[in-house]
């Protein structure tokens, strides 16, 4: 029984019920892959350093020295204070690997090795044992050694060199887009990794770099390269697909988005904006035609807007069956009747803040559905808990606290 949340395993349900994973990573895709299983029902025990802890601890915000961003991604995630680097917490991590199903590691290719927690070693204590290493750059090839953030990710994607006007600057998120990109691609990796034990009973080891998953995501510009020579350019808000496609301001000082990828949408749009003559022009059948003509939708568009409220503009797209979508700051969000009905976010009970509203579980699985058991917790709340599992007695939990191996 964990003393603090009242939650025994027993109790866990969802489709990952019965997994132990370790959660040995930080900052941030290594926690949100964990932060993901965890929400359906695996038992993550979070691994932290016995005297810093996690540096996402100190991400983001915080209200009264509670950090609130920790609330979310280590919900579901009993807390261990252990050091990796010393002879004794390598140990203790052994023997946790031995009982896990899923280990999640973010430190330098080699770190885990010069250790004695390499791949070799723990595979001999757990053959069916998945290890996930993510990285900046990978375990192998010339950048491998080099620190990896998800802001230089994004720099070498393309996404930065494709994001932002076209006469300013490469533009960077202002969140943790390759992070997180690069956390859900590695639960997915997770699950195919347990797949294949499933049907051999082999584990296996996950080479996953934050750098990847994002250039899969910011498309085919590799291949359009390799084949035309074509480099992509930044177009600001305009699309190279289609338009109109802009962020657009309204009367009372609100932006809304307009889409129109598809045909039909597109002449939808000009009909409401009092310019149907444009649809039987021969450059408007086609959104790749219809791009050379961006400057004279937009402003057909954007003239239109900017003389009615976003109340006004959004009924009006909806009575007409046209796409568009308020530009959305955190308290739009927040009070979005679609986004409370649906749950797409949750109160969800804290013993610090007493509640606190996060995001919900990211998917919606009919026959066996996710649920938050629990808010992130304090560094080390369960440790002795989690050290009498796997066979250490009392007097050996406080002499490892004494030497500052545990928290």
């Amino acid at each position: 029984m964990n003393s603090e949340t009242g939650t025994s395993e027993s109790t866990m349900t969802g489709p990952l019920a019965g997994l132990r994973v370790l959660d040995a990573s930080t900052i941030l895709a290594g926690p949100l892959c964990c932060q993901l299983l965890g929400d359906f029902g695996a038992e993550v025990i979070k691994i932290e350093h016995p005297q810093h802890g996690d540096s996402m601890r100190g991400h983001g915000e915080s209200k009264n020295g509670i950090p609130l961003w920790w609330k979310e991604v280590s919900r579901n995630k009993r807390t261990l204070g252990l050091s990796l680097s010393t002879p004794e917490g390598a140990e203790v991590f052994r023997r946790l690997a031995a009982t896990a199903d899923v280990v999640v590691e973010n430190f330098r290719p080699g770190t885990l090795e010069r250790w004695g927690l390499g791949p070799d070693v723990l595979a001999e204590l757990n053959p069916g044992l998945v290890l996930v290493r993510l990285t900046g750059f990978g375990q192998t090839g010339p950048y491998s050694a080099r620190a990896g953030f998800g802001t230089l990710a994004e720099a070498m994607s393309g996404f930065a060199h494709l994001t932002g006007p076209a006469d300013g600057p490469p533009t960077l998120p202002a969140f943790g887009l390759a992070d997180s990109i690069c956390g859900i691609a590695a639960s997915s990796a997770v699950l195919m990794a347990l797949r294949h034990r499933d049907a051999t009973g082999e584990g296996q080891t996950v080479d996953l770099s934050i750098l990847e998953p994002i250039m899969t995501a910011v498309g085919p510009s590799p291949t359009v390269y390799q084949q035309l020579g074509v480099i992509g350019q930044r177009h600001g808000n305009q699309s190279t697909n289609n338009a109109p496609r802009n962020t657009y301001l309204t009367k009372d000082g609100k932006w809304v988005a307009v889409s129109t990828s598809a045909q039909r949408i597109a002449e939808r749009v000009m009909e409401l904006v009092g310019h149907p003559e444009v649809i039987t022009e021969p450059w408007f059948a086609a959104g790749s035609t219809r791009v050379e003509h961006a400057e004279e939708l937009d402003g057909y568009v954007g003239s239109w807007i900017a003389d009615r409220s976003r109340e006004d503009v959004l009924a009006a797209f909806s009575d007409a069956g046209a796409a568009v979508a308020a530009v959305y700051d955190a308290r739009d969000v927040v009070e979005d009747p679609h986004i409370r009905e649906t749950e797409m976010l949750l109160e969800v009970p804290d013993p610090d803040l007493g509640s606190v509203l996060q995001h919900n579980v990211m998917f919606r699985l009919s026959k066996s559905p996710g649920r938050i058991r629990f808010t992130g917790r304090s560094l080390g709340a369960d440790t002795a808990d989690i050290l009498h599992e796997i066979g250490y007695s009392d007097r050996e939990v406080s002499s490892l606290r004494e030497s500052d191996v545990i928290k």
